[in-house]
């Protein structure tokens, strides 16, 4: 891809002009479908069972415990291991149930709305395999299940990559391991929590469109947007800050039985959120039958999956690792292409994973992205350089995207995600540069961007990128805007020169250029552990222009361990950080 363009850009909207893209299967009606030379070949069949890696469960079925205690055991501790499982309830009732959930698990209902499937139970993640730190319990979910915790307080203990969607518990929820050993960060959205949330020794938290019964304390960095019962704001003591909606927002398509029949339901696009979707009964949204989608299992090439996209197909991803050669290119409007249980995709010769289009409304969910040995420009992009379309009343969403470079094994990409498109969403991601695990170093696992953004108003919702060789986050469209950011500095840089930027020390965490007029973030941080040379020094955490439509709101730079430090949190705005103590510096409001 080109170089990102300096000087501010020129971009104009066109309207879609009265047609949309055909998202009707083609299939018992057409058996057949024309290959590029013309040949004629068995179209790409829809829908079918869901694989051996989908477990799917009703209350009669037998030793549910059994199987779930054996998923548990294999995943507990396989950080980068290649199993993947999804563990589907069916509505109903289940009891005596505790849930324990490991790394590439997803544990979710198939109700429409979460009170349909109840648990008198628990789903419970801990770090017992980590000596009680929680700071590596990542990829994992939880979602659409009700709750009735046997203690009162549910335990989910989680880090980056862990998302709890569509919940309700009928009590409380603990956030920090057994022993309250360290945990860093994670993301609630559109649940309910009739109980206190109890974040504890949780560093940074994001809670979205939900309701809590109270928050109890907060370490660094605790924001929350359109939640009833959240906290007042008060940054930086203590550490919340709280907006009263989100200003748009569309919830993750789910899996779900309608009967006997698989649905996906694809929520729709709500303004100004506030609670929870699906708090009055049948959520707002339209329900997609299976035989619309491609089941995508182990095994399948990109080629047959662009030919499902192509014929009209919906993509499934069910819970697997796949190895492509050639990209996933999604060019039709209102495409879905849903993962489970933390479905990964791998490129192998140095290709860009998946490639959307300048179109309305593709949503993209609940995939890692896992870099391959040869380096890709990019792994996913979102519309084409100079995309120049309106999406504003049908927005492309990246819900549960996340993006892994190394740590697996050996893995480089330039840039991981790039956002071309106008009013994109995204929505929780976790864009890692690996600092440790297989295939890792300044060089081995090169990764210079986490995140561009060039298109026009596009808003981030929980955005997590970390370790980049450079900058982790750089905007260059106009009016983005983010609410909750959480960064590390690259752990493994050699030495000062290795991160040195010109004049500058180091490269910001997240930079918004200085062609750009207007951009607004809250809730946004930033930690550094220059654990190879606690000498480096990093200029600052945030870099922007200051100019009146360009404002920030509750920064935060932490030296951990005093390993590295900070002289500035924005620009020059900011106390530097001191010493081997973890004290963080802050800035309420920029400019």
């Amino acid at each position: 891809m080109h170089a990102p363009p300096t000087a501010p850009r020129t971009r104009r909207r066109s309207r879609a002009l009265g047609f949309a893209a055909l998202a009707v299967a083609m299939l018992m009606s057409v058996p057949t479908a024309q290959t590029a030379f013309g040949e004629e070949a068995r179209a790409v069949p829809g829908g079918g069972d869901l694989g051996p890696n989908v477990h799917v469960f009703d209350p009669s079925t037998p030793d549910i415990q059994g199987k779930v205690d054996e998923i548990f055991t294999k995943q507990e501790s396989a950080q980068f291991g290649l199993d993947r499982h999804a563990l589907m309830f069916k509505p109903g009732t289940y009891d005596d149930i505790n849930a324990q959930i490991g790394f590439y698990t997803q544990i979710a209902g198939l109700g429409l709305n979460p009170n349909d499937t109840t648990f008198n139970g628990d789903v419970t993640v801990d770090a017992g395999w980590f000596d009680g730190n929680a700071t590596q319990n990542f990829w994992r979910s939880a979602e659409n299940l009700t709750l009735n915790p046997v203690s009162g307080t549910n335990r989910w203990a989680v880090s980056q990559a862990a998302p709890f969607r569509r919940m309700h518990v009928k009590g409380g929820l603990n956030l920090a391991p057994d022993g309250y050993g360290w945990a860093s960060g994670g993301y609630i959205a559109d649940s309910k929590i009739d109980g206190e949330v109890g974040p504890y020794s949780q560093q940074q938290w994001y809670t979205r469109d939900s309701s809590v019964g109270g928050w109890v304390n907060g370490v660094w960095n605790m924001t929350f947007s359109g939640v009833e019962g959240a906290p007042a704001n008060s940054f930086p003591e203590p550490p919340y800050t709280t907006l009263d909606t989100t200003p748009i927002s569309r919830e993750k398509p789910f899996l779900y039985l309608d009967g006997d029949d698989y649905k996906v339901f694809v929520p729709q696009k709500r303004e100004n959120a506030r609670g929870v979707s699906w708090a009055n009964g049948t959520p707002a949204g339209e329900s997609i039958p299976l035989d619309q989608f491609y089941v995508v299992k182990e095994g399948a090439d990109a080629a047959t999956i662009n030919a499902a996209v192509e014929q009209g197909l919906h993509l499934l991803f069910t819970p697997g690792v796949y190895h492509i050669d050639e990209t996933i290119n999604i060019d039709r409007a209102d495409t879905v292409a849903l993962g489970l249980g933390l479905a990964t995709i791998i490129p192998d010769n140095g290709v860009t994973a998946i490639k959307v289009g300048d179109v309305d409304g593709v949503k993209l969910a609940g995939l890692l992205v896992d870099a391959g040995p040869v380096n890709s420009e990019t792994l996913i992009e979102v519309g084409p350089e100079n995309a120049s379309a309106d999406h504003s009343a049908n927005p492309t969403s990246l819900q549960d995207v996340f993006v892994r470079i190394g740590g697996a094994g050996p893995g480089k990409a330039t840039t991981s995600i790039v956002v071309n498109s106008d009013d994109t969403i995204i929505d929780h991601t976790w864009v890692w540069r690996a600092d440790h695990g297989e295939g890792w170093g300044w060089e081995t696992n090169r990764a210079d961007y986490g995140v561009r953004v060039n298109g026009d108003d596009v808003l981030a919702t929980g955005l997590f990128v970390e370790h980049f060789n450079k900058y982790d986050v750089e905007w260059y469209g106009e009016r983005g805007r983010t609410i909750f950011f959480q960064n590390e500095k690259a752990y493994d840089a050699p030495n000062q020169e290795a991160v040195q930027n010109g004049d500058t020390k180091g490269y910001a965490a997240y930079r918004v250029d200085d062609s750009v007029e207007q951009h607004e973030g809250w809730g946004m941080g930033s930690y550094c552990y220059y654990n190879v040379d606690p000498t480096i020094i990093q200029e600052h955490g945030f870099k922007a222009p200051v100019k009146p439509g360009v404002k920030f709101h509750s920064l935060i730079v932490v030296s951990l361990g005093g390993n590295g430090q900070y002289e500035h949190v924005i620009n020059d705005v900011g106390s530097p950080t001191s010493g081997p103590d973890t004290i963080p510096s802050q800035v309420v409001n920029f400019p």
